[in-house]
Protein backbone atom coordinates (compact mmCIF):
# COMPACT_ATOMS: atom_id res chain seq x y z
CA UNK A 1 0.00 0.00 0.00
CA UNK A 2 1.57 3.49 -0.69
CA UNK A 3 0.67 7.06 -0.79
CA UNK A 4 -0.76 8.51 -4.02
CA UNK A 5 2.42 10.22 -6.11
CA UNK A 6 3.09 13.79 -5.65
CA UNK A 7 3.98 13.90 -9.18
CA UNK A 8 0.21 13.04 -10.00
CA UNK A 9 -1.14 15.47 -7.83
CA UNK A 10 1.05 18.28 -8.59
CA UNK A 11 2.62 17.28 -11.61
CA UNK A 12 0.55 19.51 -13.87
CA UNK A 13 2.62 22.18 -11.99
CA UNK A 14 5.88 20.64 -11.34
CA UNK A 15 8.08 18.98 -13.42
CA UNK A 16 8.86 15.34 -13.07
CA UNK A 17 12.84 16.14 -12.69
CA UNK A 18 11.97 18.12 -9.77
CA UNK A 19 9.46 15.14 -8.13
CA UNK A 20 12.56 12.89 -8.97
CA UNK A 21 14.52 14.69 -7.41
CA UNK A 22 12.29 15.22 -4.16
CA UNK A 23 12.03 11.55 -4.12
CA UNK A 24 16.53 10.72 -4.57
CA UNK A 25 15.87 8.67 -1.24
CA UNK A 26 12.94 6.69 -2.08
CA UNK A 27 12.18 3.81 -4.73
CA UNK A 28 8.57 5.00 -4.94
CA UNK A 29 7.11 7.98 -4.11
CA UNK A 30 4.87 9.17 -1.68
CA UNK A 31 3.67 12.43 -1.22
CA UNK A 32 0.77 14.85 -2.06
CA UNK A 33 -0.13 18.68 -2.57
CA UNK A 34 -0.92 22.07 -1.70
CA UNK A 35 0.20 24.54 0.34
CA UNK A 36 2.43 27.86 1.01
CA UNK A 37 5.35 29.29 2.71
CA UNK A 38 5.41 32.98 3.69
CA UNK A 39 9.22 33.59 4.84
CA UNK A 40 10.74 32.35 2.14
CA UNK A 41 12.96 33.95 -0.76
CA UNK A 42 14.38 31.41 -3.17
CA UNK A 43 17.63 33.44 -3.88
CA UNK A 44 18.66 32.05 -0.06
CA UNK A 45 16.99 28.15 -0.17
CA UNK A 46 18.96 25.44 0.99
CA UNK A 47 17.42 22.05 0.97
CA UNK A 48 16.16 21.08 4.47
CA UNK A 49 16.51 17.96 4.27
CA UNK A 50 20.30 17.33 3.11
CA UNK A 51 21.60 15.34 0.72
CA UNK A 52 21.94 12.49 3.35
CA UNK A 53 18.22 12.64 5.13
CA UNK A 54 16.04 9.68 4.84
CA UNK A 55 13.94 9.23 7.68
CA UNK A 56 12.06 6.41 8.50
CA UNK A 57 10.42 4.05 5.73
CA UNK A 58 6.37 3.35 5.34
CA UNK A 59 5.69 1.50 1.97
CA UNK A 60 7.91 3.87 -0.04
CA UNK A 61 6.97 6.33 1.95
CA UNK A 62 10.32 8.23 4.03
CA UNK A 63 8.23 10.02 6.17
CA UNK A 64 5.26 8.09 7.39
CA UNK A 65 5.76 7.13 11.10
CA UNK A 66 2.04 5.83 11.68
CA UNK A 67 1.06 2.56 9.90
CA UNK A 68 -1.36 -0.50 9.69
CA UNK A 69 0.02 -3.26 11.60
CA UNK A 70 -0.91 -6.93 10.34
CA UNK A 71 -1.18 -9.97 12.09
CA UNK A 72 -1.16 -13.45 9.77
CA UNK A 73 -0.01 -15.75 12.52
CA UNK A 74 -3.67 -17.39 11.76
CA UNK A 75 -3.79 -17.02 8.02
CA UNK A 76 -3.14 -19.51 5.44
CA UNK A 77 -0.43 -20.59 3.32
CA UNK A 78 1.06 -17.88 1.20
CA UNK A 79 3.54 -18.72 -1.93
CA UNK A 80 2.72 -21.88 -3.81
CA UNK A 81 0.67 -23.14 -0.73
CA UNK A 82 -2.62 -20.90 -0.94
CA UNK A 83 -4.07 -18.23 -2.68
CA UNK A 84 -6.13 -15.30 -2.56
CA UNK A 85 -9.81 -15.50 -2.26
CA UNK A 86 -11.60 -14.07 -5.23
CA UNK A 87 -15.43 -12.59 -3.78
CA UNK A 88 -18.72 -13.85 -5.17
CA UNK A 89 -19.95 -10.57 -6.19
CA UNK A 90 -18.41 -7.61 -7.76
CA UNK A 91 -17.26 -6.35 -4.37
CA UNK A 92 -13.90 -5.44 -4.02
CA UNK A 93 -11.61 -3.55 -1.14
CA UNK A 94 -11.78 0.39 -0.64
CA UNK A 95 -8.70 1.25 -3.49
CA UNK A 96 -7.69 4.11 -1.68
CA UNK A 97 -8.43 5.50 1.77
CA UNK A 98 -7.00 7.81 4.91
CA UNK A 99 -5.32 7.36 7.51
CA UNK A 100 -2.66 9.24 10.02
CA UNK A 101 0.85 9.08 9.08
CA UNK A 102 2.83 11.85 10.29
CA UNK A 103 4.15 13.06 13.56
CA UNK A 104 4.35 16.99 13.57
CA UNK A 105 8.32 17.22 13.02
CA UNK A 106 8.11 14.59 9.98
CA UNK A 107 5.52 16.30 8.59
CA UNK A 108 7.53 19.27 8.43
CA UNK A 109 10.81 17.84 7.19
CA UNK A 110 8.34 16.67 4.48
CA UNK A 111 6.63 19.75 3.91
CA UNK A 112 9.90 21.57 3.94
CA UNK A 113 11.28 19.07 1.20
CA UNK A 114 8.17 19.75 -0.80
CA UNK A 115 8.24 23.41 -0.78
CA UNK A 116 12.01 23.34 -1.75
CA UNK A 117 10.95 21.23 -4.81
CA UNK A 118 8.44 23.99 -5.61
CA UNK A 119 10.29 26.51 -5.69
CA UNK A 120 12.98 25.51 -7.40
CA UNK A 121 10.89 24.95 -10.44
CA UNK A 122 9.50 27.91 -12.41
CA UNK A 123 5.45 27.24 -12.19
CA UNK A 124 6.03 26.29 -8.94
CA UNK A 125 6.34 29.13 -7.02
CA UNK A 126 2.92 30.63 -6.25
CA UNK A 127 2.07 27.11 -4.97
CA UNK A 128 5.14 27.19 -2.61
CA UNK A 129 3.44 30.58 -1.25
CA UNK A 130 0.68 29.20 -0.96
CA UNK A 131 1.51 25.56 0.56
CA UNK A 132 3.73 27.44 3.47
CA UNK A 133 1.07 29.57 4.50
CA UNK A 134 -1.20 27.12 4.51
CA UNK A 135 1.13 24.14 6.91
CA UNK A 136 3.35 26.42 8.85
CA UNK A 137 1.43 30.85 8.26
CA UNK A 138 -1.73 30.44 9.96
CA UNK A 139 -4.12 29.57 6.65
CA UNK A 140 -5.24 27.59 8.74
CA UNK A 141 -1.95 25.87 10.88
CA UNK A 142 0.18 27.19 12.66
CA UNK A 143 4.24 26.07 12.46
CA UNK A 144 3.30 22.57 11.46
CA UNK A 145 1.21 22.04 14.52
CA UNK A 146 4.29 21.24 15.95
CA UNK A 147 2.71 23.09 19.39
CA UNK A 148 0.05 19.94 19.18
CA UNK A 149 2.89 17.26 19.61
CA UNK A 150 1.44 14.08 20.94
CA UNK A 151 -2.38 15.14 20.56
CA UNK A 152 -2.67 14.02 16.93
CA UNK A 153 -1.49 13.16 13.59
CA UNK A 154 -1.31 14.26 9.96
CA UNK A 155 -3.25 12.48 7.71
CA UNK A 156 -2.42 11.05 4.23
CA UNK A 157 -4.16 9.18 1.51
CA UNK A 158 -3.12 5.94 0.68
CA UNK A 159 -3.66 3.22 -2.00
CA UNK A 160 -3.32 -0.47 -2.96
CA UNK A 161 -0.33 -0.40 -5.08
CA UNK A 162 -2.14 -3.56 -6.80
CA UNK A 163 -4.83 -1.55 -8.40
CA UNK A 164 -2.14 0.81 -9.29
CA UNK A 165 -4.35 1.03 -12.68
CA UNK A 166 -7.59 1.75 -11.45
CA UNK A 167 -8.62 5.33 -11.59
CA UNK A 168 -10.73 4.99 -8.00
CA UNK A 169 -7.52 5.72 -6.40
CA UNK A 170 -8.04 9.06 -7.35
CA UNK A 171 -11.56 9.14 -5.03
CA UNK A 172 -8.67 10.01 -1.97
CA UNK A 173 -6.87 13.29 -2.75
CA UNK A 174 -7.93 15.62 -0.20
CA UNK A 175 -3.90 17.85 0.90
CA UNK A 176 -2.80 16.79 3.88
CA UNK A 177 -4.84 17.42 7.19
CA UNK A 178 -4.32 17.56 10.88
CA UNK A 179 -6.54 15.21 13.11
CA UNK A 180 -7.07 15.32 16.40
CA UNK A 181 -6.63 12.25 18.38
CA UNK A 182 -10.33 11.38 18.95
CA UNK A 183 -11.60 13.30 16.98
CA UNK A 184 -13.50 12.32 13.19
CA UNK A 185 -11.50 13.02 10.46
CA UNK A 186 -12.28 15.80 8.26
CA UNK A 187 -13.63 13.62 5.39
CA UNK A 188 -15.93 10.90 3.73
CA UNK A 189 -16.66 8.67 6.36
CA UNK A 190 -16.40 5.79 3.17
CA UNK A 191 -12.69 7.32 2.97
CA UNK A 192 -11.61 7.45 6.69
CA UNK A 193 -9.65 4.56 7.91
CA UNK A 194 -12.05 2.79 10.06
CA UNK A 195 -12.36 -0.81 11.57
CA UNK A 196 -14.46 -1.92 8.87
CA UNK A 197 -12.12 -0.37 6.35
CA UNK A 198 -9.28 -2.53 8.03
CA UNK A 199 -11.73 -5.29 8.11
CA UNK A 200 -12.10 -4.82 4.28
CA UNK A 201 -8.52 -4.53 3.59
CA UNK A 202 -7.60 -7.72 5.23
CA UNK A 203 -10.07 -9.71 3.54
CA UNK A 204 -7.71 -8.89 0.51
CA UNK A 205 -4.55 -10.38 2.58
CA UNK A 206 -6.77 -13.83 3.45
CA UNK A 207 -4.62 -16.58 1.80
CA UNK A 208 -6.95 -19.97 1.80
CA UNK A 209 -4.88 -23.44 1.54
CA UNK A 210 -4.57 -24.60 -2.28
CA UNK A 211 -5.26 -28.29 -1.79
CA UNK A 212 -6.58 -30.44 -4.68
CA UNK A 213 -9.93 -32.64 -4.62
CA UNK A 214 -8.64 -36.40 -4.76
CA UNK A 215 -10.57 -37.97 -7.44
CA UNK A 216 -11.48 -42.09 -7.33
CA UNK A 217 -11.23 -43.02 -10.26
CA UNK A 218 -8.26 -40.74 -11.20
CA UNK A 219 -8.30 -37.84 -13.79
CA UNK A 220 -6.82 -39.77 -16.63
CA UNK A 221 -9.03 -43.08 -16.21
CA UNK A 222 -12.67 -42.08 -15.51
CA UNK A 223 -15.06 -44.05 -17.18
CA UNK A 224 -18.82 -43.32 -18.75
CA UNK A 225 -21.55 -44.40 -16.18
CA UNK A 226 -19.06 -44.84 -13.61
CA UNK A 227 -19.33 -42.89 -10.38
CA UNK A 228 -16.58 -40.71 -9.27
CA UNK A 229 -15.67 -40.00 -5.47
CA UNK A 230 -14.16 -36.64 -4.62
CA UNK A 231 -12.79 -35.61 -1.52
CA UNK A 232 -10.52 -34.09 0.31
CA UNK A 233 -8.30 -34.94 3.50
CA UNK A 234 -9.14 -34.16 7.00
CA UNK A 235 -8.32 -30.71 8.44
CA UNK A 236 -7.23 -29.21 4.87
CA UNK A 237 -10.14 -26.67 5.48
CA UNK A 238 -10.13 -24.32 8.33
CA UNK A 239 -11.05 -21.03 9.42
CA UNK A 240 -8.39 -18.73 8.45
CA UNK A 241 -7.88 -14.88 9.50
CA UNK A 242 -6.09 -11.21 9.36
CA UNK A 243 -5.97 -8.78 11.74
CA UNK A 244 -5.24 -5.44 11.43
CA UNK A 245 -4.38 -2.18 13.50
CA UNK A 246 -3.61 0.95 13.94
CA UNK A 247 -2.36 1.16 17.85
CA UNK A 248 -1.57 4.68 17.64
CA UNK A 249 -5.47 5.64 17.19
CA UNK A 250 -6.52 2.31 18.79
CA UNK A 251 -8.63 0.87 16.68
CA UNK A 252 -8.52 -3.03 14.80
CA UNK A 253 -10.59 -6.06 12.72
CA UNK A 254 -10.05 -9.28 12.42
CA UNK A 255 -11.63 -10.64 8.93
CA UNK A 256 -12.09 -14.41 9.31
CA UNK A 257 -12.81 -17.03 6.96
CA UNK A 258 -14.73 -19.79 7.21
CA UNK A 259 -15.12 -22.95 4.60
CA UNK A 260 -18.59 -24.33 4.22
CA UNK A 261 -18.81 -26.10 1.06
CA UNK A 262 -17.62 -27.33 -2.41
CA UNK A 263 -19.15 -27.37 -5.25
CA UNK A 264 -18.60 -29.16 -8.05
CA UNK A 265 -19.01 -28.06 -12.01
CA UNK A 266 -18.23 -31.59 -14.18
CA UNK A 267 -17.36 -28.99 -17.34
CA UNK A 268 -20.40 -30.68 -19.10
CA UNK A 269 -24.19 -31.44 -19.21
CA UNK A 270 -23.42 -35.00 -19.45
CA UNK A 271 -23.20 -35.67 -16.16
CA UNK A 272 -25.16 -36.68 -12.34
CA UNK A 273 -23.81 -34.94 -9.16
CA UNK A 274 -23.66 -36.42 -5.80
CA UNK A 275 -25.46 -35.23 -4.53
CA UNK A 276 -27.92 -33.63 -6.86
CA UNK A 277 -27.04 -29.73 -6.14
CA UNK A 278 -23.26 -30.65 -6.89
CA UNK A 279 -22.85 -29.28 -3.09
CA UNK A 280 -20.50 -30.92 -0.46
CA UNK A 281 -20.43 -29.68 2.74
CA UNK A 282 -17.60 -29.24 5.13
CA UNK A 283 -17.14 -32.40 7.46
CA UNK A 284 -16.96 -31.46 11.26
CA UNK A 285 -13.17 -32.51 11.00
CA UNK A 286 -12.57 -29.93 8.46
CA UNK A 287 -12.58 -32.30 5.32
CA UNK A 288 -14.78 -32.94 2.72
CA UNK A 289 -16.41 -36.15 0.99
CA UNK A 290 -15.34 -39.73 2.03
CA UNK A 291 -12.32 -41.20 0.79
CA UNK A 292 -13.13 -44.16 -1.64
CA UNK A 293 -12.25 -47.60 -0.47
CA UNK A 294 -13.46 -51.40 -2.07
CA UNK A 295 -15.63 -52.34 0.47
CA UNK A 296 -17.77 -48.85 -0.82
CA UNK A 297 -17.64 -49.70 -4.38
CA UNK A 298 -21.48 -50.61 -4.53
CA UNK A 299 -22.19 -47.04 -2.78
CA UNK A 300 -23.02 -43.45 -4.50
CA UNK A 301 -20.39 -41.06 -3.27
CA UNK A 302 -21.34 -38.40 -1.33
CA UNK A 303 -19.49 -36.36 -3.10
CA UNK A 304 -18.81 -36.80 -6.36
CA UNK A 305 -20.17 -37.30 -9.84
CA UNK A 306 -21.08 -39.47 -12.84
CA UNK A 307 -20.04 -39.22 -16.13
CA UNK A 308 -22.63 -40.06 -19.17
CA UNK A 309 -20.98 -39.24 -22.26
CA UNK A 310 -17.12 -39.66 -23.10
CA UNK A 311 -14.61 -37.32 -24.19
CA UNK A 312 -13.49 -38.93 -27.17
CA UNK A 313 -14.91 -36.53 -29.47
CA UNK A 314 -14.86 -33.49 -27.51
CA UNK A 315 -11.56 -33.68 -25.75
CA UNK A 316 -10.90 -33.29 -21.97
CA UNK A 317 -13.95 -32.14 -19.71
CA UNK A 318 -12.52 -29.20 -17.17
CA UNK A 319 -13.99 -30.49 -13.56
CA UNK A 320 -14.03 -27.71 -11.29
CA UNK A 321 -14.19 -27.94 -7.64
CA UNK A 322 -15.06 -24.45 -6.05
CA UNK A 323 -14.55 -23.94 -2.23
CA UNK A 324 -16.87 -21.66 -0.65
CA UNK A 325 -15.68 -19.35 2.31
CA UNK A 326 -18.13 -17.39 4.41
CA UNK A 327 -16.28 -14.21 5.49
CA UNK A 328 -16.59 -11.77 8.23
CA UNK A 329 -15.28 -9.45 11.16
CA UNK A 330 -15.21 -8.57 14.63
CA UNK A 331 -13.36 -5.30 16.10
CA UNK A 332 -12.93 -2.39 17.76
CA UNK A 333 -16.80 -1.36 18.71
CA UNK A 334 -18.00 -4.89 16.65
CA UNK A 335 -17.97 -7.70 18.82
CA UNK A 336 -20.46 -9.53 17.04
CA UNK A 337 -19.47 -10.82 13.58
CA UNK A 338 -20.37 -8.42 10.18
CA UNK A 339 -20.59 -10.77 7.19
CA UNK A 340 -18.74 -9.47 4.07
CA UNK A 341 -19.17 -10.95 0.57
CA UNK A 342 -18.13 -14.77 0.66
CA UNK A 343 -15.11 -15.72 -1.35
CA UNK A 344 -14.58 -18.55 -3.70
CA UNK A 345 -11.40 -20.53 -4.52
CA UNK A 346 -11.25 -22.60 -7.45
CA UNK A 347 -8.86 -25.42 -8.59
CA UNK A 348 -9.62 -27.29 -12.23
CA UNK A 349 -8.82 -30.41 -13.54
CA UNK A 350 -8.34 -31.61 -16.93
CA UNK A 351 -10.71 -35.10 -16.95
CA UNK A 352 -10.21 -37.69 -19.34
CA UNK A 353 -13.88 -39.86 -19.95
CA UNK A 354 -13.59 -43.42 -21.50
CA UNK A 355 -16.60 -46.18 -22.91
CA UNK A 356 -16.39 -48.98 -20.47
CA UNK A 357 -15.59 -51.88 -22.58
CA UNK A 358 -18.01 -54.74 -22.34
CA UNK A 359 -17.51 -58.55 -24.16
CA UNK A 360 -20.90 -59.57 -25.70
CA UNK A 361 -21.06 -63.70 -25.69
Amino acid sequence: MRTLSYSLRVGIVLSLAVCAALHAQTPASAQQNDGRDDHSNESEVEDPGGSGSSGGTHNGNIYAQVEIVWDETRNGPGGGGGGAVTPTSDWEPPPCWYAPAYHPDKFEELARRVWFAMVHDPDGQELASDFMDKYSGGNPYHDFNSDKAGEGYWWDDFYDDSRVNDPAIFDCTDPWFWVDTGEPPPVEQNNAVTPEVLAELAYDRLRIPRDEATLRPEAADQKVNLPTWVWLDQGTFHPVSVTASIPEIGIEATTTARPVGLRISPGTDDAELHPENGICRINDDGSIGTPYTADLSEEPPPCGLTYLRSTESTGPYELTATVTWEISWTGTGQPDPVRLPDGVFNTTTDVEVAEIQTVVR
